[in-house]
């Protein structure tokens, strides 16, 4: 195929898309935005799930490798009444069927993966135009343009790939986490190192949760969530310390462990509002050009945004690989799975928000496991 594949998004899915088609020899280019792999950080853990995350990185031929990076015991999950009672306390079991790792460094994995000019840095896009017979215009900000016969939006909630194939836009869940992180905390936050374990710690409350992962290099990251409506966070300067006790003041009562997670952050606090698409977002076949992941279907946390992302530029990878001389095959058997696989992982991460979050908290959450 002498077609070169355009991603835009050097996140997991654009990435894994352009390995699976190095490892199979077509060339694949991907435009970034940040200026360069290390500009900024790539969020937290992963559980990278075997039925897709795990199957995708096995596709692009990298097990060994991502092996390597698995933060190991992180499996381990922990489920907290306010109060800091223990109501569920589930070890690692030492299988590895959902392996921990750090985005950064499974991002790194597959950047280190890729011939060194796979990824053009620092060009934001602006827009993209169809121009007939399939092929696009894309412009970037630096006023620079670009051409392509085949494009894929890897660009997450906000992308701009995506308006030539739906007007959806993402809208506000009612929930937004607080991100917070806390340094060397055995040494120095060991009450809240203690009761947040070895793993994964969710403490739950109706309309309120704070969620902990303990992750390499003895750190402490959480997400203070809060069903509030998005007025509710705009007078907040979230750059101002004081910040914090606006959002501990929600939690007035909670364990002083649990609560210091946000107090005692040693990062400021940073408002990441909870958008979604809506729930089955799919759209016509429109000549060369698709999206995977967030860009096609983000949807409220359920832990499976990554592992979908990836499984989503494997199979369409593979399905490149499999119709060479017939792009519009391929993005037809890549779509209707993947549409179909979202609107039922969509309508698990509406229950799983509920459940989480909602009035009978966290009593329904412990039934699930």
């Amino acid at each position: 195929m002498q077609t070169t594949v355009t991603i835009v998004g050097a996140g997991l899915g654009g990435l894994v898309l352009a390995r699976i088609l190095h490892v199979h020899g077509i060339e694949a280019i991907v435009f970034e935005a940040e200026p360069s792999a290390d500009s900024r950080s790539q969020g937290g853990q992963l559980d990278i799930h075997e039925h897709n995350g795990q199957r995708a990185i096995a596709a692009a031929d990298l097990t060994d490798r991502f092996r390597s990076i698995v933060h190991k015991g992180a499996e381990a999950t922990r489920l907290l009444d306010k109060d800091g009672t223990v109501l569920l306390d589930e070890p690692d079991d030492g299988q590895g069927q959902r392996p921990e790792v750090l985005r950064g460094d499974l991002r790194h994995l597959l950047l280190e993966s890729l011939p060194k000019d796979t990824v053009r840095w620092g060009r934001k896009v602006e827009k993209v135009t169809a121009i007939g017979g399939g092929r696009h215009e894309i412009a970037f900000t630096d006023g620079s343009l670009a051409r392509t016969d085949l494009l894929v939006g890897a660009d997450g909630a906000w992308s701009r790939v995506r308006p030539p194939l739906s007007d959806a836009r993402p809208v506000y869940t009612g929930v937004s986490f607080v991100e917070t992180y806390l340094h060397d905390v055995d040494r120095r936050h060991p009450a809240s190192a203690e009761l947040v374990g070895a793993g994964t710690m969710f403490a739950l409350a109706p309309g309120q949760g704070i969620t902990a992962h303990r992750e390499a290099g003895d750190i402490l990251h959480s997400y203070i969530q809060l069903k509030r409506p998005a007025e509710w966070f705009a007078p907040i300067d979230f750059d101002d310390p004081s910040a914090r006790d606006v959002i501990a003041a929600e939690f007035d009562g909670w364990a002083p462990a649990l609560t210091a997670l946000v107090t005692d952050s040693d990062t400021r606090l940073v408002l990441r509002p909870i958008h979604a698409l809506p729930d089955g977002h799919r759209w016509d076949r429109k000549p060369g050009v698709t999206l995977v992941g967030d860009a096609a279907h983000l949807t409220a946390p359920s832990g499976e945004g990554a592992n979908l992302a990836m499984l989503d530029g494997a199979e369409l990878a593979e399905a490149i690989v499999r119709h060479p001389d017939n792009i519009e095959a391929a993005l037809a058997a890549y779509e209707e799975p993947m549409f179909a696989r979202a609107a039922s992982e969509a309508g698990k991460a509406n229950e799983l928000l509920d459940r989480c979050l909602g009035d009978q908290a966290p009593t329904v959450f412990l039934e699930m496991r």
